[in-house]
């Protein structure tokens, strides 16, 4: 994660537990209650239906393995997130709310 990248909001998966790895760096995780500073060897475990979010808010680059299981296709996610970015398109509330929907991310 590059240096201010920020990150998502708070959200949850119906189908699907995340896990966060912290490899270098330090990365913000929310656990559902409150916001921690998590560096290089943390973990975060995530049941399905947990709330989470993660970020970096730090001057530095970081780096995290995250997992998800059972795996799902995410991929498609992070290229239809990188193709509104790089388009610079603006969406809608609703447009959002589908695109999540659609991978199985609900925002709180």
């Amino acid at each position: 994660m590059a240096p201010r990248a920020g990150g998502p909001g708070a959200h949850f998966h119906r189908t699907f537990s995340e896990s966060f790895f912290v490899i270098a760096g330090t990365v913000r995780l929310f656990n559902g209650e409150e916001w921690v500073d998590a560096t290089a060897g943390d973990f975060l475990y995530v049941p399905e239906g947990g709330i989470h979010a993660f970020r970096n808010d730090s001057d530095s680059p970081a780096d995290m393995l995250i997992l998800f299981a059972p795996g799902p296709p995410r991929e498609r996610y992070f290229q239809e997130l990188a193709e509104v970015a790089e388009r610079g398109l603006s969406l809608s509330e609703e447009e959002w709310k589908d695109l999540f929907a659609r991978h199985d991310q609900f925002m709180v």
